[in-house]
């Protein structure tokens, strides 16, 4: 009887032991870092056209940062990207990639940096050219890039939880993982999200490219055609799990034929998977009293050295050097769908009152032509710096009072933030980022139609109230501490990665 006993609790003890370890196993488990892969065009600080570049860099930094997950980015090893970048990066190996009846070589390289682990696609042949877009033959340059991607996944042994694809360049790598590659065992498991960082841009090639150029036939035909076309954006949407967009309005507003471009019945059909997350800015990067971009630091809580900045920024452009005159300035590539058709409606108008404005980019020629003419009558009114600088940028958005952006379609929008970070105070039109991040009064001004007019009016108001200096000053310090950091945003990818997991 005893001995029964004594069995009886060596059984116990046993199963108390492997139940214990179980919910260890269990728990660690639980506890592995998850798996992101970003697959886009660029990424800051290596090589960048856009935002999308900021976004890339960010995010992933952010998402880094939080230890709960194994961040790496994969992008096209570009000609351009810094050279002080290239001499650090580690040669990984190569392998050939296979696409339709090419067979080309693939390099890979990889950089560690801000805890994310960066590849980069090699192959002169796609990527050895200046800039990273506008060739004939993009549609074949990026289809072999989103292959890469797939195939350097066993090389690398890295097989991401979740695979995140940026724009329409890194569409076909969602559509390849659900299509070609989706009976590898080591692939079922990839969830794939896809997000829109501008609708415009889709990725729009001839249907008799199918096959040949982007190695897609019969039976997944209909994934990616459209209006008698191939739309990769379409069919990255039709395949993925999930797809965003860079700010919650724009989300709502592509749902729409005036903002899709096209794309509003597959948006709608597919709308149970969307998302609107709104982008973050890095603020270390964009902080008034650190950056060395300035011709003074400041603080929100002392603004008194952006009245130097204010100066300066008027003796460096030639305009007469009055304090209590407010510098009104854009920060922009022109071109229609930024509002600049509002501009130039009624700038002649503005330009009586007692102002100065100021404005910083390249665009459309008309444009161009419009605002040099302009600086040319109105030499001591207006400033019209027709180059890309960024330097330049940060001492405008730093030296100004108001800034203006009164775009016709903004996905997310980065310069409303940044003008924010140096106390600038943005005036905006209600669409996209620009009304997720800008609220009227408490950190700027706004307004809803797309109208001159309607514009006209919000900058005089404001004008107006910038004689009010206490009551500015309060506006400043309200629009310069908005929380735009990307940790906010890192949080929403961060449930929206774990939702996809379940």
């Amino acid at each position: 009887m005893a001995t029964t006993k004594t069995t009886k609790k060596t059984d116990t003890a046993k199963s108390t032991v492997k139940k214990t370890a179980a919910k260890k196993e269990t728990q660690a488990v639980s506890l592995e870092k998850k798996k992101i892969l970003f697959v886009a065009s660029e990424a800051t600080p290596f090589i960048a056209t856009g935002g999308l570049a900021e976004v890339i860099g960010s995010l992933s930094k952010a998402l880094a940062a939080t230890g709960k997950f194994d961040v790496r980015v994969v992008i096209p090893l570009f000609s351009d990207i810094k050279k002080e970048y290239r001499d650090q990066f580690t040669y990984l190996g190569n392998l050939y990639v296979h696409l339709a009846w090419r067979n080309q070589y693939c390099g890979i390289f990889s950089y560690v940096k801000d805890g994310v682990t960066f590849y980069f696609i090699d192959n002169e042949f796609y990527f050895k050219r200046p800039g990273c877009y506008g060739y004939y033959d993009d549609g074949e340059r990026f289809a072999f890039f989103s292959r890469s991607v797939l195939e350097i996944m066993p090389f690398l042994n890295f097989y991401p939880d979740v695979m995140h694809c940026h724009d329409w360049q890194a569409a076909l790598a969602a559509i390849y993982l659900k299509t070609n590659y989706c009976f590898r065992e080591e692939y079922q498991y990839i969830r794939a999200l896809f997000t829109i960082h501008n609708i415009e841009y889709q990725g729009q090639y001839s249907l008799d490219l199918l096959g040949d150029l982007f190695d897609i036939y019969g039976s997944y035909q209909y994934l990616v055609e459209y209006n008698n076309s191939i739309n990769l954006m379409k069919g990255a949407i039709e395949c993925c799990e999930r797809f965003s967009t860079v700010s919650p309005r724009y989300a709502e507003e592509i749902k729409d034929a005036y903002y899709a471009h096209g794309l509003d019945p597959i948006i709608r059909k597919n709308e149970f998977k969307l998302t609107g997350i709104l982008n973050g800015i890095d603020d270390i990067s964009y902080n008034c009293a650190l950056d060395s971009h300035l011709f003074a630091n400041f603080t929100p809580e002392d603004f008194s050295n952006k009245a130097v900045c204010k100066k300066e920024l008027q003796k460096m452009l030639n305009l007469p050097q009055k304090a209590n005159t407010p510098i009104i300035s854009m920060v922009s590539r022109l071109v229609s769908h930024k509002g600049l058709d509002l501009v130039t409606a009624v700038i002649e108008d503005l330009l009586q009152d007692d102002v100065q404005i100021v404005i910083l980019g390249t665009g459309d020629s008309h444009f161009e032509g419009f605002f040099k003419d302009l600086a040319y009558r109105y030499p001591d009114k207006l400033s019209a710096n027709i180059v890309f600088n960024g330097d330049l940028s940060r001492k405008i958005y730093s030296g100004s009072d108001i800034f203006l952006m009164p775009s016709k379609s903004e996905p997310c929008g980065l310069s409303q933030m940044i003008a924010c970070r140096y106390g600038t105070v943005p005036i905006v039109r209600e669409t996209g980022g620009l009304y997720d991040s800008i609220k009227p009064l408490v950190n700027g001004y706004t307004f809803s139609n797309y109208n001159a007019h309607d514009m006209l009016y919000v900058i005089r108001e404001a004008v107006a109230n910038y004689k009010n200096k206490k009551e500015w000053a309060k506006l400043m310090y309200r629009a310069a501490t908005t929380d735009f950091s990307w940790s906010h945003s890192a949080k929403d990818y961060e449930a929206l990665y774990l939702d996809m997991l379940k």
